[in-house]
């Protein structure tokens, strides 16, 4: 379960990952490079776009995950920035993977999955500096793009807080923010080459990644499965954790 920009291991909950397991899959979740627990690349160099890193360096850290845990083959499912490092160990690295789930993800297309103007402001908004500033954008990032019918001010408290309290790195976002940047361009075109079996998820109501980008990425996939989600933003409430898992399980399966 790979994760999206600044998100740590813990927002897939352990009640959403015990579903999983429940159906017979051994889950994995982690830190990406930056961010949580994992490694930080502050001082790194930087290439020509003032990156430090790349999507394709992110792809690399999860098949060593899989390598660290002697795990040859894997199902991988990644949320937004994590769909884009989903994708791209599918390009990169196929014969580690089993399929491959892009949820509220893209291809790098500037044509395609474009944020709304508001949400593009929130999410280049100047970082937080403390914990009420940090709980504070969390909040209005998903009033802004998230499941419309399950906003819930006071979970989102609740999961803020716990972010926070288990890492804070804002300056790490910022890289992996750079590394999307950087690796957008040529992604699509891989894309039509992918060979893996692939579920791609989109939510109707997504105003931070619109639904064409889904709808592009099962395009240029070979047989790829798209789902569309109605109602669903650019986040993964508890109330539509049931559907996701037999999302993913049926393709699984199938």
């Amino acid at each position: 379960m790979v994760n999206g920009l600044g998100s740590q291991s813990i927002n897939y909950q352990d009640a959403w990952c015990e579903m999983f397991a429940a159906e017979g899959l051994f889950v994995v979740r982690y830190d990406n490079r930056d961010v949580g627990l994992s490694s930080s690349f502050a001082g790194a160099p930087v290439g020509e776009l003032g990156n430090a890193y790349t999507i394709g360096d992110m792809a690399a850290d999860g098949i060593a995950v899989l390598d660290a845990l002697g795990i040859e083959r894997a199902h991988v499912m990644g949320l937004s920035m994590g769909g884009m490092i989903a994708q791209t160990m599918a390009i990169e690295h196929p014969d580690r993977l089993l399929t491959m789930t892009s949820v509220m993800s893209s291809t790098g297309e500037p044509e395609y999955g474009q944020s709304t103007p508001r949400a593009f402001e929130l999410l280049t908004a100047p970082p937080a500096t403390d914990r009420e500033s940090y709980v504070r954008g969390w909040i209005t990032g998903l009033r802004e793009w998230g499941s419309p019918e399950f906003f819930d001010e006071d979970r989102l408290r609740a999961d803020a807080e716990r972010a926070f309290e288990r890492s804070f790195r804002p300056d790490g976002t910022g890289r992996q923010f750079l590394a999307i940047r950087a690796s957008a361009e040529g992604r699509a075109a891989k894309l039509r080459d992918v060979t893996v079996p692939t579920l791609v998820m989109h939510g109707s109501a997504d105003t931070l990644i619109t639904p064409s980008g889904g709808e592009r990425t099962a395009e240029l996939i070979p047989g790829a499965r798209f789902v569309l989600i109605e109602g669903m933003g650019h986040d993964y409430p508890p109330q539509l954790w049931r559907r996701w898992v037999d999302e993913v399980v049926g393709f699984i399966r199938s």
